[in-house]
C-alpha cells in the first residue's frame, strides 16, 4: 500500500465534493491536500473527470512540483497551489473553481461587497479580486505567477489568508483555502453562494449599501474569536 494513501484518499474526497456541491462543471477544478511533516501535497490530475477519477489517480508532489508518487500529470494548476503552500505555512488544502457567479465577479474585475451578514459570518472585508496579471507574468510561469499574483495582493491589501481565505483572480476565477481540504471546500461553497447573493442584490438594487460595520462585526465575532457564541461548545 502506498505511503501517501490516506493523503490521495483525502484529497480524492475533497475533488469529489467539487461536482456534488455544483462548483465544478466537466474538469473545471480541482482541490489539493498538504502533508506539512513530509512537505509534500496531493493533487488532482489534469484533465480527468470526475466521473472516472479514482483515488489512486491522485498525484503526489514535493513542493518544487516533483512529482513523488503518480502515475498521471497533475493539474495544470498545479504550481500555484506549490506557491501558496510554500509561502503561506498555516493552509491545509486548496481549491480551484470556475463556480459561475464567483467568476463572473472575476471575470468583472470586482470585488464581492460585504453586503449582507451571510458574507459577515465568514468575513470582515470585501472579497478581494486580484488586478490582471502583466504581459511579462502571462509570458513567464504563468501558473507559478498565479500564485504570485494571489500573494503580492494580499500583501498589498494587508490580508491574513488565516482570515481572508478566499480571493478572486481577475478575468480568471476564484482559490479558496483553509487549515484543512475540508474547510477550503466549504469555503468555496461560501464563496459562490455569497457571489451570487451580491449579484442578486445588485441587480434588484444598483445602489444597495454596503453592511453596517456594526452588523458585520457583531455577526463575524459570533462565529469567530474568543467571545464567539455559535454552534455547540
Amino acid at each position: 500500500m502506498s505511503q501517501y494513501q490516506q493523503l490521495k484518499q483525502a484529497c480524492y474526497e475533497a475533488n469529489m465534493q467539487l461536482p456534488a456541491l455544483g462548483l465544478v462543471l466537466f474538469t473545471f477544478g480541482n482541490a489539493s491536500v498538504v502533508d506539512r511533516e513530509r512537505r509534500v501535497f496531493a493533487i488532482k490530475p489534469s484533465g480527468v473527470p470526475y466521473a472516472t477519477l479514482k483515488a489512486e489517480d491522485i498525484v503526489v508532489l514535493d513542493f518544487a512540483n516533483n512529482v513523488v508518487e503518480g502515475s498521471k500529470r497533475p493539474s495544470s494548476d498545479t504550481k500555484t497551489h506549490a506557491v501558496l503552500y510554500s509561502h503561506w505555512e498555516h493552509i491545509g488544502g486548496i481549491v480551484h473553481t470556475h463556480s459561475t457567479y464567483a467568476t463572473a465577479w472575476a471575470q468583472a474585475q470586482l470585488d464581492i461587497p460585504i453586503l449582507g451578514t451571510t458574507h459577515a459570518d465568514h468575513l470582515t472585508v470585501d472579497i478581494p479580486c486580484a488586478p490582471p496579471m502583466d504581459d511579462q507574468m502571462i509570458a513567464g510561469d504563468y501558473e507559478h505567477q498565479t500564485g504570485w499574483q494571489i500573494i503580492n495582493e494580499f500583501q498589498r491589501r494587508g490580508f491574513s489568508p488565516e482570515e481572508v481565505e478566499m480571493v478572486l483572480l481577475s478575468n480568471h476565477a476564484p482559490f479558496t483555502w483553509g487549515k484543512t481540504v475540508e474547510k477550503a471546500v466549504y469555503h468555496s461553497a461560501v464563496l459562490e453562494e455569497v457571489a451570487r447573493m451580491a449579484y442578486l442584490s445588485r441587480t434588484l438594487r444598483p445602489d444597495v449599501p454596503r453592511l453596517k460595520e456594526a452588523l458585520i462585526q457583531k455577526h463575524y465575532e459570533r462565529k469567530h474569536g474568543v467571545h464567539s457564541y455559535y454552534g455547540q461548545s
